[in-house]
């Protein structure tokens, strides 16, 4: 059976089937009088941010104004501190959404937030429970409802998801047309991981996994890009926090024919040192390493800002047979970058690992997971600042996805 017709055949089983799952936020959050330890915003092209962090829950509550637009939250039981007044300063000119954040002491226990904004937006505001080191959150996020990116696909994924509309069944995408690298080019997408909210591991002399990997993502589509009979696409080219699911949406939805996300994590161990891969696994970690991996990677959804829920995708007899394959033949994929990772570092295991990647839960497109080295071991994480290593992980993940290619052409046209 030919590539194609094995891919065609994946995308038709998984017309109507379940896909991406949302539980839903309160829209005031528990009250408690607090104290404000952070205020962050991070801008977007797609949307901005604006994240007040606390030392306990804020209850608020919300509402627009109109001449000029503006976005007003009230928070509750609380006072103003240096914080918040700072809240200002982190506005940047180029931000798309947001013009001016004011901020005052409205009555005697109420502080109002007021974001002034540049054109007409559509306000998500919700409340975060404390993870991974983070204490209580409020969240608001702000969304364009009219401009020059309303076609972006990553932007109406985002709609769709904070709607709600990716909690129902999702159709497949057809298939692109003709054979992928004869007939047309091979699209494959970069999922440079975390973002925004989610820095992902940080080292001893603050590197940040997710300033790293997307450097390495940029290089590798800058190289993708450059061959003739592929083409490159990213879950994110900037510093913005994209859910597990929408990452793996995006790729459905662009019809990709791989997938991988590029990371560069911590351990408890400083010593640990090496690359790694990783596939999916619908039966287990196959070790506790994978696992605890799985576990970390698995959690940027709840320091971002969603709650993950089942796996609709897996909850369906009729695509065993797909996920098998698939699973197969990310094994077959990820053995070969693998092999070519080695030759620019040494690897952390010999074999491609599995656990159950929120990430790479696609059921029709190969996915792999690229630890290229441990953030938290010094040297790595020296290695992993230079230009030199990260084109020299993009050059090796290309020569993998060039050696994948090339068996699975020779199998196809036996």
């Amino acid at each position: 059976m030919s590539e194609s017709t094995i891919h065609l055949c994946r995308r038709r089983l998984l017309q109507g089937a379940g896909a991406l799952w949302l539980l839903s936020v309160s829209r005031i959050g528990q009250a408690a009088s607090g104290s404000v330890i952070a205020v962050r915003i991070w801008p977007s092209s797609t949307y901005s941010r604006l994240t007040v962090e606390s030392t306990t829950p804020l209850k608020y509550r919300q509402f627009a104004l109109d001449n000029p637009p503006r976005v007003v939250i009230d928070v509750e039981d609380l006072h103003l501190n240096h914080v918040l007044q700072g809240v200002g300063k982190k506005v940047r000119q180029d931000d798309p959404y947001i013009k001016e954040a004011r901020v005052g002491q409205f009555d005697a226990n109420t502080v109002r937030i007021v974001l002034v904004l540049k054109q007409r937006v559509a306000p998500r505001v919700f409340t975060l429970a404390p993870v991974a080191g983070i204490k209580a959150r409020l969240v608001v996020d702000l969304y364009a409802v009219q401009g020059g990116n309303e076609d972006d696909p990553l932007l109406a994924l985002l709609k769709e998801y904070n709607q709600g509309d990716l909690e129902q069944p999702q159709p497949a995408e057809m298939p692109l047309p003709g054979k992928a690298g004869r007939d047309r080019p091979i699209v494959i997408m970069i999922d440079p991981g975390h973002g925004g909210e989610d820095p992902g591991a940080q080292g001893k002399l603050k590197t940040r996994e997710k300033d790293i990997v997307l450097k390495i993502g940029r290089r590798l589509k800058a190289l993708i890009d450059k061959e003739p009979t592929m083409h490159a696409l990213m879950t994110r080219n900037e510093d913005v926090f994209i859910p597990l699911k929408v990452r793996v949406a995006k790729a459905r939805k662009q019809r990709a024919d791989l997938f991988i996300s590029i990371h560069a994590d911590a351990f408890t161990n400083r010593a640990a040192r090496g690359a790694s891969v990783f596939a999916l696994s619908t039966s287990g970690a196959t070790s506790a390493a994978a696992r605890f991996l799985a576990q970390t990677q698995n959690e940027s959804d709840l320091i971002g800002g969603v709650s993950m829920s089942g796996d609709r995708y897996l909850d369906h007899t009729m695509l065993d047979m797909v996920q098998r394959r698939t699973i197969n033949d990310s094994l077959k994929f990820g053995k070969e970058v693998l092999a070519n990772l080695g030759r620019v570092n040494h690897l952390h295991k010999r074999r491609v690992d599995q656990a159950g990647f929120a990430v790479l839960k696609a059921p029709d497109i190969p996915s792999i997971l690229v630890e290229t080295a441990f953030i938290s071991n010094v040297e790595e994480e020296r290695k992993l600042r230079t230009p030199r290593f990260q084109q020299q992980v993009a050059e090796s993940i290309l020569a993998g996805i060039k050696a994948y290619v090339a068996s699975d052409v020779a199998l196809a046209d036996k």
